[in-house]
């Protein structure tokens, strides 16, 4: 572990020796081998951060390497869709996640490697790293920040940056 890295606990976060409220998915965190779509667990483990996502119509770039979020843009999250756990565009005929949403808990995403990018049907799809609804309200399994802390983290982000959720 280094400063460098996201450790997540139940209790809050830490990267770059700053300490930051956060919270994770409603039903807990849970070992990797347990994890699947739907329960809204967070899994444990060392997760590379291999992406950034943002809403260009509400925020600046916040680093080189981000990329804009489309009005088409969508996350498939059915186990039977062939492109489960990716990035699809509209039309989509599976069960997917608009990425583009009218709230602002997607304006500024971190994509992690969960399941990722050749990922086994029914282990659960996308374990993001966003905004949340409101302090400390429970994700669907993803590790979410105050819009102003998330804000300070990913700008700040380098490629040896992982998440590291401790259970």
């Amino acid at each position: 572990m280094t400063p460098q890295d996201i450790v997540v606990t139940r209790w809050g976060a830490r990267f770059l020796n700053r300490r930051f409220p956060c919270t994770v998915g409603r039903g807990g965190i849970v070992p990797t081998g347990k994890k699947r779509e739907g329960d809204g667990a967070t899994p444990a483990g060392v997760h590379r951060i291999v992406g950034m996502l943002y809403r260009p119509d509400r925020m600046a770039r916040p680093a080189d390497w981000a990329l804009p979020i489309g009005p088409c843009d969508l996350w498939s999250d059915d186990p039977r869709d062939e492109e489960y756990n990716l990035m699809v565009r509209v039309p989509h005929r599976f069960s997917h996640e608009r990425l583009r949403r009218p709230d602002p808990m997607y304006d500024l995403i971190l994509i992690t490697d969960w399941n990722w990018p050749h990922a086994d049907a029914g282990r659960g799809s996308a374990i993001f790293v966003h905004q949340w609804r409101r302090p400390l309200a429970r994700t669907a399994g993803c590790v979410a920040f105050a819009r102003d802390d998330l804000h300070w983290v990913a700008p700040r982000i380098t490629h040896q940056t992982r998440l590291i959720i401790r259970g």
